[in-house]
């Protein structure tokens, strides 16, 4: 879809945007997520979000451009828009709430490991 040089009216552009984000922001269910973004994105779109997000998230923990590129099969310029754009709060809440995720999932399972050693076989 090409998008067309004549705006909608801000005010128009403004509500509709907020009904999007309330409907993202509002649905928990990952399946449902998935397929309300598979009908608003296409296959292309989504693929290009994605990659940025495991750009900016390997740009966190330190990766080097080549790395990136090898991995995730991305041109450096695409690198270094990420990069560009990795200090804006967009991108900083991204990958705070990543970092949260991967936290909770590595002392969940340290505890959960320590606490099989008190339960009875």
């Amino acid at each position: 879809m090409r998008l067309s040089k004549n705006r909608m009216s801000v005010a128009l552009e403004k509500q509709t945007r907020k009904m999007l984000f309330g409907v993202l922001a509002d649905e928990k269910d990952v399946g449902k997520l998935e397929r309300i973004l598979g009908a608003l994105f296409t296959e292309s779109e989504q693929m290009a979000a994605i990659k940025r997000l495991a750009i900016a998230v390997y740009l966190d923990k330190g990766r080097s451009y080549e790395n990136i590129r090898d991995n995730l099969k991305v041109s450096s310029a695409t690198i270094a828009t990420v990069a560009e754009q990795i200090g804006d709060s967009g991108y900083q809440e991204l990958i705070r709430k990543i970092k949260a995720e991967e936290w909770a999932e590595e002392w969940s399972s340290k505890l959960s490991k320590s606490f099989r050693r008190f339960l009875p076989v």
